[in-house]
């Protein structure tokens, strides 16, 4: 009911009336002698009680899912339609490859990708799951860590060679950079170095939501650019680049697959979820940092790639 919204809602999902539905929830309030819905003519809206009686049920139906599994309950083969969403360039450089030995893995699976800067709405456009770079804001879906994304500050050796190599972070807010503006607007960079963390305020000529432009930039020397290691296949003079600032590292960023709901959580997305972990943590620059882990999302300031 609060997830749905409506009687009506969960009477079709569920298959049956709406007078049933509104039975069964009076029944549970009577039973437990508490009101759980507050109803008016417009929208239905949980008490305090009743948000706190859905977070517990929820926890114990997500319990009692974690049992199914270790005791082999759910071993129906991945099939059907997964809809899956991703950034455009890591999802071009990281993710086509793995996703075809995925559905060579299991023929009667299809996927449709859609690859895209802006992030999808879970619910709203029908996706199964996203793959999502950054800290991820508090939104109410579930994300497991599978990945980490390694950065590094680079600049072109024309460029350096011009304006000089900055010794210090503090030294970039007199240097052009290059700003990758997803959400916050990438003007404010953070690092971690031998004194603990510090953040620089930076400007430039060129900014992108797109990290394949901000790399482009930096390789014509347009100013200094922070880029996922993930970006080179090969060493990163062999790409043109110069990697500055060695001791100063830009703050790595998690590499989370979101869904909306681990409740029935469907075959075909953990197997996806298991798989992905299985080959980030065999790659070079995409091993995560910490143990792998499923949680709600948290609030965080970093941009997501």
């Amino acid at each position: 009911m609060v997830e749905a919204g409506s009687f009506s809602a969960v009477a079709t999902e569920m298959a049956t009336s709406q007078p049933t539905v509104s039975r069964h929830i009076a029944a549970l309030e009577s039973h437990l002698d508490t009101l759980l819905l507050l109803r008016s003519t417009r929208a239905l809206t949980p008490t305090a009680e009743g948000m706190l009686f859905y977070e517990k049920a929820r926890a114990v139906l997500a319990a009692v899912a974690d049992a199914e599994d270790l005791v082999g309950r759910r071993r129906d083969a991945p099939s059907g339609q997964l809809r899956l969403a991703c950034p455009v360039v890591f999802g071009r450089m990281h993710l086509l490859q793995p996703l075809c030995r995925f559905l060579q893995r299991y023929p009667q699976l299809d996927i449709d990708l859609v690859m895209r800067e802006e992030f999808a709405d879970l619910v709203e456009e029908g996706f199964d799951l996203a793959i999502r770079i950054g800290e991820l804001g508090e939104t109410g879906l579930v994300a497991r860590l599978i990945g980490t994304t390694h950065r590094v500050t680079v600049a072109a050796p024309a460029y350096l060679a011009v304006r000089g190599t900055p010794e210090h972070p503090h030294e970039l807010a007199r240097h052009d950079c290059v700003l990758f503006t997803r959400l916050g607007g990438g003007t404010v960079w953070h690092f971690d170095g031998p004194n603990g963390a510090l953040s620089v305020a930076v400007n430039g000529r060129l900014r992108s939501n797109n990290s394949e432009a901000v790399r482009t930039g930096a390789l014509n020397a347009l100013g200094v650019a922070i880029l996922p290691t993930w970006h080179f296949a090969e060493d990163i003079e062999a790409a043109g680049l110069t990697r500055i600032l060695p001791e100063y590292e830009p703050k790595p960023l998690p590499i989370h697959a979101v869904y909306a709901s681990r409740r029935h959580l469907a075959p075909k997305v953990r197997a996806l979820i298991d798989f992905l972990v299985d080959e980030f943590a065999q790659h070079p620059t995409l091993a995560p940092r910490t143990d792998t882990g499923t949680r709600k999302l948290v609030q965080a300031d970093d941009p997501i790639l």
